[in-house]
């Protein structure tokens, strides 16, 4: 079902964006502000487990070890048996973030669906390429699919990524197609405002200083600075453009992407291109910005409750798929 949006919504969204417009962009220039950007990250995240416990949600730590890559986990438990489990991947640009700064999404995800939440603590780029943050989400997802966390063996799971997040999902799906059996557990991916071509899509490529929460101008130059030595054909090259990987074997996804994002071209174009392959639900938010998860506004409280009711039909497809067998045999 397509996600509703009224007039009262879109009101309260031109009002939060007009603060948007006062705020300072995102940029990426050198190594030195993401190092102080995550010890500031880390100061707000203080007592992060105690709140989660507070909304009866457990929290877990624990390392994946897969094709010998160690990867740590932030696993996030429903107070009863869960009936699947969401591979989070966080975003922040690939050079900030981690996987507590998603907490409050990924409990919210837990109650409402009644799933684990397993978040990737990846390499960021001041400390490795982005071919080696892939090689930690490949990892991860390889790990929890094959049934190394107790509690969770045989359930249906679904990849959630956002931002630079959703790109490193859509990069890690490609890889996971060198094992298809794994690949068949996946039941869908939710794929918010993501970057899918690194050689810059054209909004990226036009995006103006009138842009929110990114800075626009920026953006191309801040995609060369994290893949040097490679020209734009190399940036173009899957899974590093995930835009141009093949994406037969894919499961059903979940797009979103909103008017005032300059990454809009990159989810439009791999949406396109995903369609050809299996089952799309575009999420073309109007006037939305990038991060609109994030903020405070009716438009972003509803993109989160639609991905919940998403994330619920999915695994009652599998579990119903899962009963036909049994009955079969």
């Amino acid at each position: 079902m397509p996600m509703p949006v009224d007039a009262r919504m879109l009101d309260d969204l031109r009002r939060f964006n007009r603060k948007l417009a006062l705020a300072p962009r995102v940029r990426y220039r050198h190594r030195i502000t993401p190092l102080l950007g995550q010890a500031l990250l880390r100061l707000t995240q203080v007592g992060a487990d105690a709140k989660l416990r507070r909304k009866g949600v457990r929290v877990e730590s624990r390392m994946a070890d897969a094709d010998d890559v160690q990867v740590p986990l932030r696993v996030l438990w429903p107070a009863g048996s869960p009936r699947g489990v969401v591979l989070d991947i966080h975003g922040g640009g690939w050079v900030i973030g981690n996987p507590e700064m998603n907490d409050a999404l990924n409990a919210a995800i837990v109650r409402a669906c009644d799933v684990v939440v397993v978040s990737v603590g990846y390499r960021l780029a001041t400390e490795a390429p982005i071919a080696s943050m892939i090689d930690d989400c490949l990892a991860a997802l390889t790990w929890l699919l094959e049934d190394q966390l107790r509690g969770c063996a045989g359930l249906p799971a679904v990849v959630l990524g956002e931002s630079a997040g959703a790109h490193l999902a859509a990069a890690t799906l490609l890889k996971l197609k060198a094992r298809p059996a794994l690949l068949r557990r996946i039941q869908g991916a939710v794929l918010y405002y993501g970057v899918f071509d690194m050689a810059g899509s054209p909004s990226v490529r036009t995006a103006g200083p009138d842009t929110l929460v990114l800075d626009g101008p920026a953006m191309l130059p801040a995609l060369r600075l994290l893949t040097p030595g490679l020209d734009e054909a190399q940036r173009r090259a899957p899974p590093l453009s995930p835009l141009f990987g093949d994406l037969n074997g894919m499961p059903p996804v979940l797009m979103f992407t909103g008017g005032r994002d300059p990454l809009r071209d990159d989810t439009l174009g791999m949406a396109r291109r995903w369609a050809e392959h299996a089952d799309v639900e575009l999420v073309d938010l109007p006037e939305a910005p990038h991060g609109l998860i994030h903020f405070p506004t009716a438009m972003g409280r509803a993109a989160c409750a639609h991905t919940h009711a998403w994330i619920n039909a999915r695994l009652a497809q599998a579990q119903g798929s899962q009963a036909l067998q049994a009955n079969a045999r």
